[in-house]
């Protein structure tokens, strides 16, 4: 029954902070200590850890990424080949104060079909940081 207002899925902290620990241990047993940050659907942090040894900008990335997937409900590595020069969403990283990250390791949540947050991973490579948060993922909510 709709009266004005939506009704949507929101991440918990609890299983924010599984995914932090699904994330960290990635990290661990790839022996790239990353940092992780999960936010709600529009991209305030619910819980967030940097590893021990995680590089310092790390923590800025993670969340940026996390940030960057919830309001374009995507991965965000799927923004890096359009946002190149010439590519459709070129000078995208740049709006939004430059908080908009354009390479893997960040990741939509949904639940029912709705976004509920995402998660986003960084002190690796891309394709590192990408893996971790597959794996967190489909650790803690692997029906998607």
């Amino acid at each position: 029954m709709d009266k004005g207002f939506m009704n949507r899925p929101q991440i918990t902290l609890a299983t924010a902070m599984r995914l932090v620990e699904a994330a960290v241990a990635h990290g661990t047993s790839s022996e790239v200590p990353v940092a992780v940050a999960v936010t709600d659907a529009s991209g305030n942090v619910v819980a967030a850890a940097r590893m021990d040894d995680a590089p310092l900008g790390a923590m800025r990335l993670a969340t940026d990424k996390a940030y960057t997937s919830a309001l374009w409900q995507m991965p965000t590595g799927d923004l890096h080949k359009s946002s190149q020069p010439g590519g459709d969403d070129w000078g995208l990283t740049s709006t939004v104060g430059g908080r908009i990250i354009v390479y893997a390791g960040g990741l939509p949540i949904f639940a029912d079909g709705l976004l509920a947050g995402a998660l986003g991973v960084s002190g690796g490579t891309g394709t590192q940081d990408g893996a971790c948060a597959a794996a967190a993922l489909s650790a803690v909510l692997p029906e998607g």
